[in-house]
C-alpha cells in the first residue's frame, strides 16, 4: 500500500464526511448532488454508510462534494 501524505482526505473517515455534508447541506441537498436512494428515501447515516462502503462510485461522489462546496 502507498502512503499518500498530500492525501486530503488522510486521517478522515466515511463516517465524518457524511455527518459534515449532511449537518452543512442537509439531506435534501444531498439528494441533489448525489443520486441515491439511501439519501431520498428515510435517510441516515448508517444507511447511507453501509451503501457507500459497498458503491466505489457513490463514495467518491461523496469525497468530490466535500472539496466542491
Amino acid at each position: 500500500m502507498i502512503k499518500n501524505d498530500n492525501d486530503p482526505l488522510r486521517g478522515t473517515n466515511l463516517q465524518k464526511i457524511v455527518n459534515s455534508l449532511q449537518e452543512f447541506h442537509g439531506w435534501d441537498c444531498l439528494t441533489q448532488h448525489i443520486r441515491i436512494s439511501y439519501c431520498t428515501h428515510d435517510p441516515s447515516v448508517s444507511s447511507t454508510l453501509k451503501f457507500l462502503h459497498k458503491t466505489p462510485w457513490a463514495q467518491r461522489k461523496v469525497e468530490e462534494l466535500l472539496f466542491t462546496h
